[in-house]
């Protein structure tokens, strides 16, 4: 049994503790709260961190690994068609580029304090090195098929390969849809239907709503988004468009429930804010990311006051400069100074672990959860220790707590 005592503690489920004591055990939280009055400064009862805040591990909801190759390669664009046409045209890595890349990144989350991860992967190739990475994951199978000639066979293939069984490895692994403009809507009803068969609550996750070319696409079948499928020789002629919002389209493909991540959401109305919020629908921000790629800034503030569950999450190294998701709040504190840091520090840890569904280990410093936690170092004039981990921490200032002795 381990007992720490630092300046701060933040438990996210509570208030800020100050002069805090954390108590671990073989891996798990046993208690956390203020260290007793009559305790002396140089007791050998306690590991002394001094001058820190100790939390909860970052949740990274919204990763791309797979795509870490690209770091450097990829320039930011204009318009997310124009990204992806640039990644799609991008000079593909080797086996041994893509492995090590991938390796380097996992290495790199946890430096930068994530506990827990959200992968988005086509093939799979990050699940194995996952595994083996101290930190936990749900990798999403991403599915591409806009015009698939299956889309029955093609979800079951997927979910087949789902596994959500994590007790050894901690790693689990379910589905994802890629977006409105690349699958159609079949395959989005079929992969609905074939994993609610074999696991109703698992979650899933779709981006959304990332671009305004999205929306024009979804309303008359045409813009950017048209013009790079028929380039790619992707098109589907029998395809008509929903004339809808993106909100309105999730609900018609049965993708309408809490199990659902949405990833971006840059370009949702009002409405359709409410409409997820009302269903319990998270959506991860990505706010670095979507400026690299032309979608614009997101509008934090609407996203809060609309109440839809929100986390966040650095998407790949192809549109964001590191995995620092400090760096995400940092960037969100920018776009949204009146929103509470309380609420943006509850995005990076609760809030993705709840739309992972491993609320139970991670998120909060609780008693029984999982001892995955990090101290920062402070300066000593610090007050306001939430305020001050929203404004940008380096990897310098970040320990694991299981390292310290």
């Amino acid at each position: 049994m381990r007992r720490y005592r630092a300046a701060w503690a933040l438990p996210i489920a509570a208030p800020p503790i100050k002069d805090a004591s954390v108590t671990l055990d073989r891996g798990r939280i046993v208690s956390i709260g203020p260290v007793p009055s009559n305790t002396s400064t140089a007791s050998k009862d306690y590991i002394d961190l001094g001058s820190a805040v100790v939390l909860p591990g970052l949740v990274n909801a919204h990763t791309h690994l797979e795509l870490s190759f690209l770091e450097g390669r990829i320039a930011p664009t204009e318009s997310m068609p124009e990204w992806v046409d640039e990644v799609l045209s991008s000079k593909l890595g080797t086996d041994i580029e893509k492995s090590n890349a991938i390796e380097s990144s996992i290495v790199e989350l946890r430096r930068h304090g994530t506990a827990l991860v959200g992968d988005i992967s086509n093939t799979l190739e990050t699940v194995e090195p996952l595994k083996r990475a101290p930190l936990s994951a749900v990798v999403f199978h991403e599915l591409l098929g806009f015009n698939s000639s299956d889309p029955d066979a093609q979800a079951r293939s997927a979910v087949e390969a789902t596994d959500l069984s994590s007790d050894v490895e901690g790693v689990r692994v379910s589905v994802a849809a890629h977006a409105p403009y690349s699958v159609s809507p079949a395959l989005f009803e079929a992969l609905r239907h074939e994993l609610s068969s074999k696991c109703p609550m698992a979650p899933i996750t779709v981006h959304l709503a990332e671009s305004a070319e999205e929306l024009v696409f979804l309303d008359d079948g045409g813009g950017p988004w048209r013009q790079l499928l028929e380039r790619r020789g992707a098109w589907n002629p029998s395809w008509e468009p929903p004339q809808c919002s993106p909100g309105e389209f999730l609900k018609r493909v049965g993708w309408h429930d809490p199990s659902v991540i949405v990833v971006h959401g840059v370009h949702l109305s009002v409405e359709d804010l409410l409409g997820l919020s009302e269903i319990g629908v998270t959506l991860v921000t990505c706010p670095r990311s979507n400026v690299w790629t032309g979608a614009g800034p997101p509008p934090i503030k609407r996203f809060i006051e609309s109440g839809v569950s929100l986390a966040v999450g650095t998407d790949s190294l192809a549109s964001a400069p590191d995995l620092n998701l400090f760096a995400e709040l940092a960037r969100l504190r920018e776009i949204s100074p009146d929103v509470p840091a309380s609420s943006l520090l509850m995005s990076a840890t609760i809030g993705g672990a709840r739309a992972l569904r491993w609320e139970d280990e991670f998120g909060t410093i609780e008693p029984g959860k999982s001892a995955d936690l990090i101290a920062v170092a402070l300066p000593e004039t610090v007050s306001d220790v939430e305020e001050y981990l929203v404004c940008g921490i380096g990897v310098s200032d970040i320990t694991w707590l299981e390292d310290v002795s």
